[in-house]
């Protein structure tokens, strides 16, 4: 029996994926989280086999719950599930160790598959995802992404350098870098670029 954790911020689709998952015979959901911090709890309860996870929620992303995963539950993989068929984000996903990227409008059976495959494994990428996401490189690091986030969620440049406790000049360089390397006009336009893209 696949132990399987489910963890997404709708709750009629949480409840859909756990119906659908359970009339498998060999997949047993063991539990379900609303967002990503809920989850790490619950996976170092339940020590799943695999995860399924939205890559959008509040308190923890989908991303940012694949990488706690990696440190804490090693042995534990996770799928991705997802609206967004941005190559950003897959590229993101694969370096947080996520071993399955699926889009939320797959047909049921191909989740329950995928489940299997990773349990073994393997590793199942959404085919429409896969040669798009190696053509498009993220030009941001890690701190330039935290740095337009914030700006994007409408921060100032002062807001910004408290919550990360860096000097407002570090903020701007940050800034300028992430608006010149997207080509933006603006701090908010090069938000909405990295978000597009995947890339946030």
């Amino acid at each position: 029996m696949i132990k399987v954790l489910i963890a997404e911020d709708q709750g009629m689709l949480l409840g859909a994926l756990a119906a659908m998952l359970e009339l498998e015979e060999d997949l047993s959901v063991v539990a379900r989280a609303s967002n990503g911090k809920e989850a790490l709890k619950l996976a170092a309860e339940f020590n799943p086999d695999v995860v399924v996870t939205d890559i959008e929620m509040p308190a923890m992303t989908g991303l940012e719950l694949a990488a706690a995963l990696k440190d804490k539950n090693p042995a534990t993989r996770v799928i991705i599930v997802t609206t967004f068929a941005r190559p950003g984000y897959l590229r993101r996903a694969l370096d947080a160790g996520v071993k399955g990227y699926l889009l939320k409008d797959a047909p049921a059976e191909q989740l329950a598959n995928a489940i299997r495959k990773v349990h073994q494994g393997g590793k199942v990428i959404a085919p429409e995802l896969a040669t798009e996401a190696w053509d498009t490189e993220d030009p941001l690091n890690e701190r330039e992404r935290q740095v337009l986030r914030l700006a994007g969620d409408g921060l100032t440049s002062a807001d910004i350098a408290k919550q990360l406790f860096l000097s407002e000049g570090t903020v701007r360089n940050y800034l300028s870098e992430a608006i010149g390397k997207l080509g933006a006009g603006n701090r908010i336009e090069a938000a909405r670029i990295a978000r597009q893209k995947g890339w946030l």
